[in-house]
């Protein structure tokens, strides 16, 4: 029984969430199917028009899907459904990460005047299609009052489950990180990029981490911090512009626009990384230093 409940921690942490049919599925016509439907659901006066006599049989054939023509040939199976999803509207895809979605998430992280509101309209927010396949808002830990704030890329399985920033191992390393210089959670503000985990921990698309970023932005705003410390080159990258890679931007004080200010900002490398390459490590251990050097000399 052991090793079945093993195998189950291991499909759910590699990201399968979901059971598949006995049938073959074709999801792009199901998605047509579902289509259509959606449109007779908005425009119910279209379904209930009268056929004229003699046209009914030719114009339900053609609008029925080839699926529903032959009676032999088996219909799409249902969709599965997602492990820790809510339920869903069998006619929802979804949001399209268009500029549409962007622009509806830079007017909605702008009107927010406290963290609590930024936290509400992200719970609110349906925008990004990450949300739909989370378990938690991984909005922040530590403290808002903090003056150095540590932003990383996305949340994984713990810190999903948990719904905190930087809890599993790497937040481990992260912790003594910190105790290395003088410091713990309650001293510094800690959050991510995206505040949604990624299906399987995979990398978010551009188009996610672009709905995300008013909000880690106006985030930033209202904690505003001395000095920010980026997680890996994804943050940075996201946040600062920068094309670099992290070997070649970490240990580098940069500059950060905050509230009318340029605030101190380094990158370096992210703790899961650490973890993988423990012989970086002491080029992080360095990047921290600085980061405590720079909090005593701006007093």
């Amino acid at each position: 029984m052991r090793h079945l409940e093993a195998l189950l921690d291991f499909y759910l942490a590699s990201g399968v969430d979901a059971s598949l049919g006995e049938d073959v599925v074709d999801w792009f016509q199901l998605s047509e199917v579902q289509a259509k439907a959606r449109q007779q659901i908005a425009t119910p006066q279209a379904a209930a028009q009268p056929v004229a006599p003699g046209q009914g049989s030719s114009q339900q054939v053609r609008q029925m899907p080839p699926q529903h023509q032959s009676p032999s040939q088996p219909g799409p199976a249902p969709a599965a459904p997602v492990v820790g999803a809510g339920p869903r509207n069998p006619t929802d895809h979804g949001a399209i990460p268009d500029q549409a979605v962007i622009s509806m998430a830079r007017e909605q992280a702008s009107s927010t005047g406290s963290l609590a509101d930024l936290r509400a309209c992200l719970e609110a927010f349906d925008g990004c299609n990450l949300k739909r396949t989370a378990k938690s808002l991984v909005f922040a830990d530590g403290n808002p009052d903090a003056r150095v704030m540590f932003i990383g890329e996305a949340p994984g399985r713990d810190e999903d489950l948990q719904g905190k920033p930087f809890v599993g191992r790497s937040g481990q390393l992260l912790d003594r990180m910190l105790k290395a210089i003088g410091l713990d959670r309650s001293q510094v503000y800690i959050a991510n990029t995206v505040p949604w985990r990624p299906p399987g921990n995979r990398t978010p698309t551009p188009q996610e981490t672009e709905i995300c970023r008013p909000f880690i932005q106006r985030q930033i705003e209202l904690v505003n911090p001395d000095v920010v410390v980026f997680l890996g080159a994804a943050s940075a990258k996201t946040l600062l512009g920068v094309q670099d890679g992290i070997r070649k931007m970490r240990g580098r004080w940069m500059t950060y626009p905050v509230a009318g200010r340029q605030v101190a900002a380094l990158a370096t490398y992210h703790p899961a990384y650490l973890l993988r390459s423990p012989l970086e490590k002491r080029l992080s251990w360095r990047d921290f230093l600085s980061v405590k050097s720079k909090l005593s000399e701006l007093g």
